[in-house]
């Protein structure tokens, strides 16, 4: 998600070898400052029942007599958010909160040179056949390997640490830092990569083992006060000519003291005893979730629709009958995992089932509300040792928001935006409930809105979602994005064949994006049908970041889009939702974001940018998905051949469109909690579920329900803490520069051109509301309080909101 950067020439002085420049590099994720196991960084996120190695993590705590937390927050569906969505909020792996080191090491791509002894992780990127490891990595051939590559990452960033603590030039600093960053990045991008996807399980536990490793290396270097020391001499320094390298050293400065760097030893003790708390709770808060996800059991059998069968287990239960027992009543036992409830409450026409279901899924797992407590409470501490006044000052302090009165008065205001048409919308649907059910004075409850607005799309566009399947089929939609990308950027996806060793599983395909004057300008993988035991969701992994190597020689980014679609029963096709297409538009605006980076440093490419801005790219790719000038070029039905008609295309945006504003206004509702979870704390514990039942009845139009706690299944408080509010900007963003710059001809190379130009190649390396503001023109943005706010005039006049 891609790099450049002049490496340190030698530890005495490093220099790079001929070879070591063609080193291919291996992009990894930041971690989260002081925590052994890698997971905040992560924009992608994993259901908890999906959870890998949980068996090994725990004995591992037991060995070391600490917790190492795993958490993978839930890419699912949670489970008040019955609107036939999966929101995949900053899908990377950006930078969200950006941890000190993390800084260094978020951003990293490797082009690990190993000194005299010329080692070198990954092979050259070239098209040749011999026989190779993981990822095109040599030690990889055998699981064993990640040890290897473990251990020559940490000498490696050894002698890089001595080399800098001699204060070599701010220049060469920062090359060095970044060479750290690529270097440690290499090993925990290839092991998450190995862990969600690889199919051997020697090879999944060898890389858990390799991202412990790493991670307790990481602690050292993020409390390092000869990195920081250095880092301050850089910042500081006014020979430091180049603009980025000025942007990575306040970068590494910022993120070196948001993580306690620079506090008095009982600080920083307390600061690591509470970064170890919240990682606890967070590993407790998912775990709660795997080991109880509740049920219901519905009897009889005959309330449940036979087309959600498959998704239920039966149960049978003893009853009286007169004076005889052991009559055997049949029913389903329903459990309440969040893609399973949803499917319920769209398809069940019985209310006390419905109710049943949104009631169980919104109030397990009770334990998480005391988790919950302890998590805010440890980040909220860790803030005011850091000197801010809550939690949301910390997180938001280096986004473009910066504040939280600012992410404040931009939802409040989106919610007056948006709350007229929200209320039509509403109406709409009781009064259809009162139609169907010939009840004038039936009230809408919770439970009713995912089964009543399917009905009514249904009902207003006759949409069989079977039919609009047939039209993509996976292999054309991959060719949907080959001609996206010719038509955008005047370059080709190709196929290249896979080396011996270097695939996880058959089904993996690999291409290079190649431009003809500028050459190959980097490599991706796929890995796009589900299989039992991979990542569960959509999510563009980086492998290597770009960087620069030298005037004439660029680091060129590898990366991995991992998707999970499945063959329909009885069929040889993969056919895709058109929600699984929209999802795998958004994934692709998150790897073309790398691919077409071109930063000098690894520290800022591709996805490495602010954490408000990170989502603007794939938000504005899922536009591709739905407009039909695009949508005739490859989606043709699997068998006949025909092209998607267009009155099928119209349908399917009416239908996307009739209850816009009741979703949007579900989405001010999530960042709006998110933002008082970890604001102002007058009270100790705070009281979540009041919190969160006063902001439904304000924001929303849905009553609180006595007995839910929505907010214990809800990941995103865990790993996007303060931060949710950044899906709203990008949707707002992405809708400006839609308008502005590609709607009226969205596949022309001059709108290709700017995007690329413009946005996409500067990763980090500049000021998110420079780019967005030469992209796009004056006024997408808004200068608020210190802050940035988007502008919402093109969102709100797209979903038809009223004039502003």
């Amino acid at each position: 998600m891609t790099n450049r950067s002049v490496s340190p020439k030698s530890v005495v002085p490093l220099e790079r070898s001929k070879d070591s420049d063609k080193a291919v590099e291996l992009d990894l994720i930041p971690t989260k400052f002081h925590f052994k196991a890698l997971w905040k960084e992560h924009s992608f996120t994993m259901d908890p029942e999906f959870l890998r190695n949980q068996q090994y993590a725990n004995k591992l705590n037991e060995e070391s007599g600490e917790s190492f937390a795993k958490e993978w927050p839930g890419s699912f569906v949670f489970s008040d958010l019955y609107n036939h969505h999966q929101f995949r909020l900053p899908r990377r792996r950006h930078r969200y909160q950006r941890p000190i080191m993390a800084a260094l090491i978020r951003r990293a791509a490797l082009s690990l040179c190993f000194n005299s002894k010329n080692r070198r992780f990954f092979a050259p990127a070239a098209h040749r056949m011999e026989e190779t490891g993981l990822y095109g990595c040599n030690h990889l051939k055998t699981p064993k390997g990640f040890q290897r590559i473990v251990d020559e990452a940490i000498e490696r960033s050894n002698e890089l640490v001595g080399y800098i603590s001699r204060m070599p030039s701010s220049a060469e600093i920062i090359n060095a830092m970044d060479e750290i960053s690529n270097t440690v990045c290499q090993v925990v991008d290839s092991a998450e990569l190995c862990r969600h996807t690889h199919p051997d399980r020697e090879f999944v536990d060898e890389a858990v083992k390799a991202s412990m490793r790493i991670n307790e290396y990481l602690h050292y270097l993020n409390t390092n006060l000869t990195l920081y020391d250095a880092v301050l001499k850089a910042d500081q320094d006014p020979t430091l000519t180049s603009e980025e390298a000025k942007r990575v050293a306040r970068d590494l400065r910022v993120d070196f003291e948001k993580g306690g760097i620079h506090l008095c030893a009982e600080k920083k003790d307390r600061v690591s005893q509470l970064n170890v708390e919240i990682a606890k709770c967070c590993a407790q808060y998912n775990e709660n979730i795997a080991k109880e996800p509740g049920h219901v059991d519905v009897y009889p059998a005959s309330r449940i629709p036979k087309n959600l069968h498959h998704l239920v287990k039966p149960v049978n239960r003893s009853t009286s009958a007169g004076s005889r027992v052991n009559f055997r009543d049949k029913g389903f036992r329903i459990v309440t995992e969040p893609s399973i409830v949803s499917a319920v409450l769209q398809w069940t026409p019985d209310d006390q089932v419905r109710k049943m279901i949104y009631t169980k899924s919104n109030s397990v797992p009770r334990a998480n509300l005391g988790v919950l407590d302890n998590l805010i409470a440890a980040r909220h501490e860790i803030a005011q040792i850091m000197g801010y006044e809550s939690y949301a000052d910390y997180a938001l302090h280096s986004n473009m928001a910066s504040s939280p009165d600012v992410v404040s008065s931009f939802l409040v205001e989106l919610s007056k935006t948006v709350q007229p048409k929200a209320v039509e919308e509403f109406k709409s649907i009781r009064d259809f409930k009162r139609e169907k059910n010939g009840q004038q004075d039936k009230e809408l409850e919770p439970w009713d809105e995912a089964y009543f607005t399917r009905s009514m799309k249904s009902s207003a566009y006759n949409l069989d979602f079977s039919v609009v399947a047939s039209y993509f089929s996976l292999s054309q939609c991959i060719e949907g994005l080959k001609l996206l990308v010719e038509s955008l950027f005047g370059v080709k996806f190709l196929n290249i064949p896979l080396t011996p060793g270097e695939s996880w599983h058959p089904d993996v395909m690999k291409m290079a994006l190649h431009h003809p004057n500028e050459g190959d300008l980097g490599y991706i993988y796929l890995d796009l049908n589900s299989r039992r035991g991979k990542y569960p969701g959509c999510a563009h992994f980086a492998i290597r970041g770009g960087r620069r190597l030298s005037k004439t020689e660029y680091q060129l980014p590898v990366i991995a889009l991992v998707c999970n679609f499945s063959k329909p029963p009885n069929s040889a096709t993969v056919r895709l939702n058109h929600s699984d297409v929209d999802t795998l538009f958004h994934e692709f605006g998150h790897a073309l974001h790398s691919l077409l980076s071109r930063t000098d440093y690894q520290h800022f490419s591709g996805t490495r940018v602010a954490f408000d801005m990170a989502e603007t790219p794939s938000n504005l790719f899922e536009y591709y998905a739905w407009d039909y000038r695009v949508l005739k070029k490859f989606a043709r039905h699997y068998s006949t051949g025909d092209i998607i008609p267009e009155k099928l295309v119209e349908s399917m945006q009416g239908a996307r469109k009739m209850f816009a504003a009741m979703e949007l206004q579900q989405q001010i509702f999530y960042a709006m909690a998110d933002q008082a979870l970890y604001g102002d704390q007058t009270l100790s514990p705070i009281d979540t579920t009041s919190i969160v039942a006063d902001l439904r009845k304000q924001h929303t139009n849905w009553k609180h329900v006595e007995g839910t706690h929505w907010q214990t299944r809800f990941s995103h408080l865990l790993y996007y803490g303060a931060g949710y509010y950044s899906y709203l900007y990008a949707k707002c963003f992405a809708s400006t520069i839609w308008e502005r710059v590609c709607k009226d001809d969205p596949l022309s190379l001059e709108t290709g051109t700017a995007i690329r130009t413009k946005l996409l190649q500067h990763g980090g390396a500049k000021d998110p509301a420079q780019l967005l503001n030469r992209l796009a023109g004056d006024g997408i943005i808004r200068y608020q309080n210190g802050g940035i706010v988007p502008d919402i005039t093109s969102l709100s006049n797209e979903m038809n909101l009223g004039k502003r």
